[in-house]
């Protein structure tokens, strides 16, 4: 096992603006070193494959910040470990996790998804058509963001002509996924931004909670109203909250999935011509990029009892991160790991996660991935990346900022 001053330097160069366009390196390393152990953090570092797949599956494995060593010393300290209230489910376990998932779900069905397929369709459409004359244009501005964007406002009931107010806040509150305090012991330098947005956003879906309740549509907030009139143990706490969450993962992710595909078929070209010839190979296409550059890089964990992963021994409360990013790409089961290729054998990763928190919404983006990613390129065969592309400062939710595409 790495010594701790050792592993912490190899976390802060994960956290350095520098390596945002390439940290695969760094995840190298990291999994060269093996699992690490940082005890004045309370933290343990996964990065293998078979650890972090253990850890997600694992009982005792708990997703409630609440339950862990550091939460638990800062509330004694007096702070406020919750400073927006209720969190969405995916922060919560078993019962509460269960039973708002369960009411979430309903509106992630295969039968609800493949009938969004036709307007999904319809909107790639529309939105290559807006840049079908043009020299060149911008695949996150112009197709990967507003994509995921339109369709989540669509299922939650969020006005799409109010997506620039809540943007800018979704995108700070991304940021705060980020495991600066987890690695380094310190809160990152724009918390105050971060809460001030996380505030603002939660007001606002109050807002719209009262609009809806006034006038019902054919929605996920009005659905979840209806659940809390009829007091099936629903609060407004947890509508603003679950809202809230589908409405930051429900598009950051899927729109980085989709731009992370664009851009490895145009650094292989010829996966480009292949996709565009054959929609059927998008399935592919979209699995292969989930394990080579995938847009959730690491998962947050805590134990809730004491437990032994892979060779590591994790005390109670204890935070364990897994680097997903790196597990993707370990040699014990992925040959040529560092090589993008949709025809591999056998692709394995778990960057919709496992167990009870499997993304709810994994269908769906697999679905607006496939057709915005066969739409485009068969649209524009000769395309070609016009410049290298600049990146968000996310760690955990890493993609493009912009993505300029010559046709």
């Amino acid at each position: 096992m790495t010594a701790p001053a050792e592993s912490q330097a190899l976390l802060l160069r994960l956290l350095d603006p520098a390596n945002r366009p390439d940290p695969y390196p760094v995840y190298r390393q990291i999994l060269a070193s093996g699992p690490m152990h940082l005890p004045e953090n309370n933290l343990h570092v996964l990065s293998r494959f078979a650890d972090c797949d253990e850890a997600l599956r694992h009982p005792d494995s708990c997703s409630d910040r609440l339950k862990s060593t550091a939460a638990q010393r800062a509330i004694a300290a007096g702070e406020q470990p919750r400073p927006f209230g209720t969190p969405g489910f995916l922060f919560l376990d078993p019962p509460d996790h269960t039973r708002l998932r369960k009411l979430v779900s309903k509106a992630f069905s295969p039968k609800v998804v493949r009938a969004l397929e036709p307007d999904i369709t319809d909107l790639v459409d529309a939105l290559l058509d807006k840049v079908a004359d043009a020299d060149e244009f911008d695949a996150v501005a112009d197709l990967a963001y507003p994509l995921p964007v339109a369709v989540i406002c669509r299922l939650l009931g969020v006005p799409i002509a109010d997506e620039p107010q809540f943007s800018s806040a979704s995108t700070l509150l991304a940021q705060g996924l980020d495991p600066f305090a987890t690695f380094t012991g310190q809160p990152a330098q724009d918390f105050g931004e971060r809460i001030e947005a996380g505030l603002w956003l939660r007001g606002y879906l109050r807002e719209l909670l009262e609009r809806r309740r006034a006038h019902p549509g054919d929605d996920l907030m009005s659905a979840l109203i209806a659940v809390e009139e009829s007091g099936d143990q629903l609060t407004e706490d947890e509508i603003v909250a679950t809202c809230n969450l589908l409405l930051i993962a429900g598009h950051e992710t899927t729109v980085n999935l989709i731009a992370n595909a664009i851009l490895a078929m145009l650094r292989h070209r010829e996966q480009w011509t292949a996709l565009g010839a054959d929609p059927g190979r998008a399935p592919a296409i979209i699995e292969e990029t989930l394990r080579y550059d995938p847009p959730v890089q690491l998962v947050g964990r805590v134990a809730g009892a004491d437990m032994t992963i892979g060779q590591a021994r994790i005390t109670k409360g204890d935070i364990m991160m897994l680097l997903l990013a790196a597990a993707h790409r370990d040699p014990a089961v992925a040959e040529r790991p560092d090589e993008f290729d949709p025809g591999r054998a056998s692709i394995r990763h778990l960057a919709f996660g496992h167990g009870p928190h499997f993304c709810l919404g994994a269908p769906l983006a697999r679905m607006e991935a496939a057709v915005a990613l066969s739409a485009v390129t068969a649209r524009f065969p000769a395309a070609r990346l016009a410049a290298e592309p600049p990146y968000k400062p996310h760690v955990t939710l890493r993609g493009v900022a912009r993505l300029d595409v010559a046709v």
